[in-house]
């Protein structure tokens, strides 16, 4: 079983910035993919930002030039740095981890969610 703690989130005031921490623990043979999503009140969950194990990054629009995601496999931590935050930025974020557990079976574990507002 593999599990997901996440950290860093809070109150902001517009235009500040926050970063996200995600540390995935358990029995984990190899990690291909890491990733952020976030879920505001009413609204379905989406994509934040991702990358996978190759390097390769997915950052959506409402991210672009803002939010960067990084990661450290041999700590299997990921990191979501978010600057200039916006109040529609407020929400839950989840971090995401897929990869392969013991017996080599797949997993895809979330994350409890931290809650990020930004507002003055």
């Amino acid at each position: 079983q593999v599990q997901l703690v996440e950290s860093g989130g809070g109150l902001v005031q517009p235009g500040g910035s926050l970063r996200l921490s995600c540390v995935a623990s358990g029995s984990i043979i190899s990690i291909s993919y890491m990733g952020w999503y976030r879920q505001a009140p009413g609204k379905q969950r989406e994509l934040v930002a991702a990358i996978t194990t190759g390097g390769s990054t997915n950052h959506p629009d409402s991210a672009q030039g803002r939010f960067t995601i990084s990661t450290d496999n041999a700590k299997k931590t990921v990191w979501l740095q978010m600057n200039s935050l916006k109040p529609e930025d407020t929400a839950v974020y989840f971090c995401n981890v897929r990869g392969t557990s013991y017996m080599f079976r797949p997993f895809n574990s979330w994350g409890q969610g931290t809650q990020v507002t930004v507002s003055s």
